[in-house]
């Protein structure tokens, strides 16, 4: 399969997602959205990939690309083609569909967390608590109409969801590689996140949390974007 990926910054990029892609032999082309690339004719893509980002789906006066990406992202999605959102990419299709985002109530989430998700072929293997990552400050508050939430935490009640059959939001991030909290650390809206949450100079420790829960993140990873990719191609042998 061909896969579109839509990026906002350099640093925030598929990661080990590709190294499924390239076991399965699927092709990728990133966009990167905040450098003013282009979005190409989408007739020859079959799946959407969203990548996260430091800017919010309301700064649209600032980064005024977010209005024609979230239109692709809103005729992709009601067409039945096959879409994943991550951070970003995940309210960006909440808010494209109908659903609205906002600042979270209580602080940014930065780090490793346990997040309870909900019987769906996407987590399929999965354990009922998945390890994944956080790095957010805004939050799905209202999911599009007729969408089905899929998981849910203390600190953000939406941080999963599906939007149609083949439709996935994560508010979490499953794709890091071992240079990812480095990467994003060296951004100054990422780091002042971090820094608010967690006290100046805790990014090594954001780190060693990463390294420790590795193994574990990195499997889930695989299994859950192994699963889209098999929801995708169901999804498309019936379109």
């Amino acid at each position: 399969m061909k896969i579109l990926v839509f990026q906002h910054v350099v640093s925030e990029h598929p990661g080990s997602f590709r190294d499924v892609m390239a076991r399965e032999g699927h092709e990728m082309h990133a966009v990167e959205l905040d450098e003013g690339e282009a979005i190409p004719p989408l007739e020859g893509y079959d799946i959407l990939l969203v990548m996260g980002g430091p800017m919010d789906v309301w700064e649209t006066d600032k980064h005024p690309w977010l209005l024609e990406e979230m239109a692709v992202i809103r005729s992709w999605v009601e067409a039945g083609r096959p879409y994943l959102g991550l951070c970003l990419g995940h309210q960006l299709l909440a808010q494209a569909c109908g659903g609205h985002v906002g600042p979270m109530d209580g602080a940014p989430e930065v780090g490793i967390s346990q997040v309870p998700v909900q019987p769906d072929p996407l987590f399929a293997g999965v354990p009922p608590l998945c390890t994944c990552f956080q790095w957010h400050g805004a939050e799905v508050k209202r999911l599009p109409e007729g969408a089905a939430l899929l998981a849910s935490s203390e600190g953000c009640g939406i941080q999963a969801f599906r939007f149609g059959d083949a439709a996935y939001g994560l508010q979490f991030h499953m794709e890091l590689t071992h240079t990812t909290a480095a990467e994003w650390g060296a951004m100054p809206e990422y780091e002042a996140a971090l820094e608010r949450v967690r006290g100046p100079g805790s990014l090594p420790q954001v780190q060693a949390e990463v390294e420790e829960n590795y193994a574990a993140l990195n499997d889930a990873a695989h299994k859950i974007f192994g699963n889209f990719l098999k929801i995708a191609e169901t999804a498309l042998a019936v379109a």
